[in-house]
């Protein structure tokens, strides 16, 4: 989030909410309250059980004491005085401990008779803060710290906008999210499912193996249209390729491994490290590079919390769309250059505007201060040469370097965090990478992580939540269905099948026992983009009635017509 108004008046919101939750129930220990995209939210250790249908009563008392608030009052305080101010509550004194460790100064901000362990930011005067523009949204259970083996809190989130017209909008759009949900969509589909058996993990159904190979395709011809060539690695590794890189000290909790014949074995969390040994086994000169290496099916494994996996945002297991660019440092504008005009034209064939974060280096990040430097000046310099508008996101790059964050705006205005362009001046350096000047002399490339859709698996998330499952023909997993009227039409049906099937249309036919009425209904439920009517009329002209999804009843129309019209929509992805 941004230092803007509405992100104080989100965080004032937070105080609100901790001085509500605090006068109806008192021994709660309050946690850490900060402000979020679309609010805010509290986590608390309340003594019983806060639920969704508490939040009506706690939004009450935030009204009521809003209405006694004027200002925020802020102090800078010892770390020995802000005990005594929290003497019960050991999430504050933890957070003061490590303050006073930095060396970081601590402050409180008062409002009425509410103290709270805080930064700043707040809104100058509480009139600022719209009564009829909050709302608290959902109850959840979050780990203190996110560490599983951490007291359960209890986070109350809450929705806050500058006018009651904003939340209501945004109100909307979530009424509209729930429609769109991917996880009931791809029941209703059939696309995949989930099982405890494997949590975190997906088991896709043949319709959703067809939106997943039908992407594949498309990112390979990609990849081959901006000269890539395509690696596999292997999924288990010794630990010691993560410790020269770097990722073993970064990422060791949140990765799957153990122990076989006395050595440690990895299951991958990412290519980037593999993909140097891929570099590597060549002897390389300068007039190679750059050297574009696509690994677009790679599973991963992280080990994400039970608490946030959900659907297919957050999964442990996710095939990545990856892709390593070595090249030389005199190469790094035109190939981040390519990379978003690549990145560009991928987005707009699916209808989801861009739009970019440049993140910078973060406090945990590894390597030579300098090489950060000249990293970060790279990629400002290229998105600055292309005129792109971008927001700074301090200190949220990848700890080895800097990166372009890619934002994709869905149908009803959701962003999501998508594609990445991350520059590298770290790991050649740790893998000992090489390349032979013009001079014979030896230097070390420039290396560029990418990855387009993100990973297979949020993407396809985020296209069934855009289309509301109704996706373009060249997507569907079934494009055309042939509905009989009756027995007596089956034959013709199967014709027109068998020559639809033979020109690569994913069709099927319906020939049960139904009424035309219900065949349409059962067939718009599947969201099929051409319904091909066929009764006796269109056995004697030998033709099909054709329905399209978006735009009705087309009328009668011979096969070959209706193939070619078809397949110039599916060639051109329209």
């Amino acid at each position: 989030m941004s230092n803007s108004p509405l992100e104080h008046i989100r965080h004032s919101l937070a105080h609100l909410l901790g001085a509500a939750v605090l006068e109806l129930y008192p021994s709660s220990k309050l946690a850490i309250g900060p402000a979020i995209d679309d609010g805010f939210y509290y986590d608390i250790d309340v003594q019983g059980v806060i639920s969704d249908n508490d939040l009506p009563k706690i939004e009450k008392k935030m009204q009521e004491i809003l209405k006694t608030w004027k200002t925020f009052e802020g102090r800078e305080v010892s770390a020995t005085e802000a005990k005594e101010i929290f003497p019960d509550n050991p999430y504050k004194q933890e957070i003061i401990n490590e303050l006073s460790e930095k060396g970081e100064k601590i402050t409180l901000y008062t409002s009425g008779n509410f103290t709270d362990l805080c930064r700043g930011g707040h809104v100058e005067n509480a009139k600022d803060i719209k009564p009829n523009a909050f709302k608290l949204s959902r109850v959840a259970g979050a780990y203190w710290r996110g560490d599983e083996k951490n007291p359960q809190l209890t986070r109350i989130y809450g929705l806050a906008f500058a006018t009651k017209d904003e939340l209501q909008k945004h109100l909307a759009m979530l009424e509209e999210a729930k429609k769109r949900d991917h996880r009931i969509l791809a029941q209703q589909l059939d696309l995949f499912s989930q099982h405890s058996i494997a949590p975190g993990a997906i088991f896709w159904h043949p319709k959703g193996m067809i939106l997943w190979k039908e992407l594949e395709k498309f990112i390979r011809n990609k990849n081959d249209e901006y000269g890539y060539g395509e690696v596999s690695t292997p999924i288990m590794v010794k630990k010691e390729l993560y410790e020269t890189s770097g990722h073993w000290d970064h990422y060791r909790e949140d990765g799957f491994w153990f122990d076989v014949s006395k050595e440690t074995y990895v299951l991958k969390p990412m290519n980037c490290p593999e993909a140097t040994l891929i570099y590597s086994n060549t002897l390389r000169s300068y007039r190679d590079l750059p050297i574009r290496l696509s690994e677009p099916t790679g599973k991963l494994h992280r080990n994400e919390l039970k608490g946030v996996l959900g659907g297919l945002f957050r999964v442990r297991q996710f095939t990545q769309d990856d892709a390593h660019v070595f090249c030389r440092p005199d190469q790094i504008d035109e190939e981040v250059s390519s990379l978003l005009k690549y990145t560009k034209e991928v987005y707009e064939t699916f209808g989801l505007p861009i739009s970019f974060r440049f993140a910078t280096k973060p406090d945990k990040a590894m390597g030579d201060s300098a090489l950060w430097q000249k990293a970060e000046e790279s990629l400002e310099s290229v998105l600055n040469k292309l005129n792109i508008k971008y927001e700074i996101k301090p200190k949220d790059g990848a700890f080895y370097g800097p990166k372009i964050d890619i934002h994709a705006k869905d149908s009803i205005g959701r962003e999501h965090q998508v594609a990445t362009i991350q520059l590298d001046f770290q790991m050649p350096e740790r893998f000992k990478l090489e390349y032979h000047d013009t001079e014979d002399g030896v230097q070390r490339p420039v290396m560029i992580h990418r990855a387009i859709f993100g990973s297979f698996e949020r993407f396809l998330g985020v296209l069934i939540e855009h289309y509301a499952g109704a996706f373009p023909i060249w997507l569907s997993p079934v494009q055309v269905s042939i509905l009989p009227i009756s027995e007596k039409q089956n034959e013709w049906a199967d014709k027109v099948y068998a020559e639809l099937k033979s020109e690569g249309i994913r069709v099927e036919i319906n020939k049960n026992n139904e009424t035309l009425g219900k065949k349409i209904r059962a067939a718009e439920m599947q969201k099929i983009p051409y319904l091909l009517v066929i009764g006796d009329k269109e056995i004697e002209a030998e033709s099909v009635a054709v329905r399209k999804r978006s735009d009705g009843d087309l009328g009668p129309m011979k096969i070959d017509k209706f193939l070619e019209k078809i397949k110039d929509e599916i060639i051109s992805k329209s």
